[in-house]
């Protein structure tokens, strides 16, 4: 049901156009949707739009419901929720971000990130943590003691030595690192981290700065040319959390063994065939072990240890000898290697990065600036200010200060039509007292006087963005309804279906005989390299006291891979070397399919039986959700009035 909801999510109710040659083509319960909103609608979910009523209709009919419980979402107030009005307003301000950038240094910000993912920088750091609010006298002592060990870095001693040593990083993973941070660019870091990165020269230690985090120092370790990016395949022989040591060793046997044949054939066909048989990796198994492509510039990143032997590969179809993860032991691939694309290739990709990242708010001064003139921004005498630094005190440290004393109310600066005064610049004060202990009295005052003159100037323009630029209007009116739809889904659907275990027990009564077990078997599975094996195991499952280990361990005695053995009930239909078998209960004669050997053992023949709750209850939830929906969508359709102007929408693709 979730997939339905992130479908009706992107119908969003793009801006209206209203007019007299723009009639009302629909309204539920009185809100109306015209013709070229609807159009607007249609095309943006219909890449290949049809005119046709069929189609039409059943389009209509998805709006319907969406329009049906966005109204029922409003009618209960979900909207005005305020975990719900913050959440919209957090998707509100990220939404606005990209209009309250200077396009000029907005510009320059996305070539600086391009010329910076052509080179790939290696730096270790020390970190002292420190809070955002921390007191002057605590920055003081981490900038100090940063110094310190910058100093004796810069006298010789090893990085990492110091950044281990007692006192000094508080960066978690230093005591496994060292400090080493391996190789980065642009965008996986933070910007201040990657903008001292990647200006100092390689083995210099920089000063002490400062990011979220704390104070840091950072010494640049190497730097290369962008690996570019690389698609592989691997063929995994799993070592998950909890493997014993002699597991470990068993599987560092096989891969070596299965690297060994590799090598000798080291054909397509042969490749498939081993990772098909032997590899633990379910999600790339069924497609020959292929990864999502990883590298320079892309989101897809693997373990260093991973990637480097990955791009140490020279050649198309070249494959490394095993090699060790947390995950288990691995042989890579190579399957195509590219280099970075082009800038005008990237362009629209890194812009749209830079208007999310740090780098975006570095340009805000000089886009205020601009507004400024824009905006005709005019400031008053500084009497008004004066006031307030004459009549803070002690208390404003704690958050208890007030401006009960101000008995005027004087206009502090002015921009277009709106004029900002004392009382605004009290309130703003008072809320953001955080962090002002370390200033006195006539610091704070100015301080907090210009992040409010730069907040009310881009709350000004942001005020306006909804009047200048329709696409903004839309995309906020798209997240209001997403985010009232999804929580009115989750109330009335998706959450009451699983936490109403009552009714769903009484739904699933009343449908069990729809969810049915087939004739199935209970079975042990021995998985056999040849046909010499499977007859040896076919003999020794005649004597009862050869159980799977047992012949596991006779089979397997000198290497891992000649049999594997899996136990579970099979529904021989479903399984694709079970297909077309015609199998007994008790011991059965070997068979092959697609170059694998089997013996399968019935221990009990299970015949068309309704499936337990507890075994489908996935998929009765789902039915459930499903019957939930629909009952309240036939309410709803009472509640509340529709009415369809038919003319307008069977001519809806008239002189489009």
């Amino acid at each position: 049901m979730k997939k339905t909801f992130f479908f009706l999510f992107s119908i969003c109710i793009i801006n209206s156009t209203f007019g007299q040659n723009d009639p009302v083509i629909m309204e539920v319960n009185g809100d109306g949707v015209t013709k070229s909103e609807f159009l607007q609608i249609y095309l943006k979910n219909n890449n290949d739009p049809k005119y046709d009523k069929a189609s039409i209709d059943e389009y209509l009919d998805l709006f319907t419901k969406f329009k049906l419980k966005v109204a029922e979402a409003e009618a209960q107030g979900y909207d005005t929720v305020p975990r719900l009005k913050k959440e919209l307003e957090g998707y509100r301000k990220q939404l606005a971000l990209p209009y309250l950038t200077d396009s000029v240094e907005n510009k320059a910000m996305v070539k600086e990130a391009y010329s910076r993912l052509k080179k790939e920088v290696r730096a270790s750091h020390i970190l002292i943590k420190v809070s955002p609010n921390a007191l002057p006298k605590d920055t003081l002592k981490a900038y100090n003691r940063l110094l310190e060990l910058k100093k004796r870095i810069e006298e010789g001693e090893d990085f990492a030595i110091v950044a281990k040593s007692k006192n000094s990083s508080q960066d978690p993973s230093v005591l496994k690192n060292g400090g080493d941070l391996g190789f980065f660019t642009a965008f996986q870091m933070l910007y201040s981290f990657e903008e001292k990165a990647y200006n100092i020269a390689k083995g210099e230690v920089s000063d002490p700065f400062r990011t979220k985090y704390g104070y840091h120092i950072l010494q640049v370790v190497d730097s290369r040319p962008a690996r570019g990016t690389i698609r592989v395949a691997h063929l995994m022989v799993g070592t998950p959390q909890g493997t014993t040591d002699a597991d470990i060793a068993s599987s560092e046997k096989k891969i070596n063994e299965i690297y060994e044949k590799l090598k000798a054939s080291n054909t397509e066909e042969y490749w498939e065939q081993m990772v098909k048989k032997y590899s633990d990796d379910p999600s790339s198994s069924k497609k020959a072990g292929e990864l999502p492509v990883f590298g320079s510039g892309s989101a897809q990143r693997m373990v260093p240890v991973f990637e480097d032997v990955a791009f140490a590969l020279k050649e198309d179809g070249e494959i490394s000898s095993p090699l060790r993860t947390d995950y288990g032991f691995h042989i890579i691939k190579r399957l195509s290697w590219n280099d970075i694309k082009s800038f005008d290739e990237m362009k629209k990709e890194l812009k749209k990065k830079v208007d999310k990242d740090d780098r975006a708010k570095k340009t805000q001064d000089v886009f205020v600036s601009k507004l400024k003139i824009k905006y005709n921004f005019q400031e008053s005498e500084s009497q008004y200010l004066d006031w307030f630094i004459e009549n803070l005190d002690s208390s404003y440290y704690a958050g208890k200060w007030n401006a009960d004393k101000l008995i005027t109310d004087g206009t502090i600066f002015s921009l277009g039509e709106k004029s900002y005064r004392q009382t605004d610049f009290a309130k703003f004060l008072k809320k953001a007292f955080r962090g002002m202990r370390r200033y006195n009295f006539e610091d704070i005052v100015n301080k907090q006087y210009t992040q409010w003159v730069k907040k009310s100037v881009l709350a000004y323009e942001e005020s306006l963005l909804a009047s200048k630029h329709p696409e903004y209007k839309a995309l906020v009116k798209e997240y209001h309804d997403g985010i009232i739809l999804y929580e009115i889904m989750s109330d009335k659907v998706w959450n009451k279906a699983v936490k109403d275990t009552s009714g769903l027990k009484a739904f699933y009564e009343t449908q069990k005989m729809k969810y049915m077990w087939p004739e199935r078997f209970e079975a042990t599975v021995y998985i056999c390299a040849n046909s010499s094996i499977s007859d040896n195991v076919y003999k020794l499952l005649k004597k009862k006291k050869n159980t799977s280990d047992v012949i596991l361990e006779k089979i397997n005695v000198d290497t891992e891979l000649n049999l594997d053995v899996k136990m579970n009930k099979y529904d021989p239909k479903q399984v694709d070397f079970l297909k077309g078998t015609n199998l007994s209960e008790g011991r059965n004669e070997p068979f092959e399919v697609e170059g694998k050997y089997y013996v399968v053992m019935v221990n009990e023949m299970l015949p068309v039986m309704p499936k337990e709750l507890s075994e489908i209850k996935g998929a009765v939830i789902s039915d459930y959700q499903t019957y939930l929906e629909e009952n309240w969508l036939n309410e709803l359709k009472n509640k509340y009035p529709i009415s369809i102007n038919y003319d307008v929408l069977y001519n809806l693709g008239a002189n489009d």
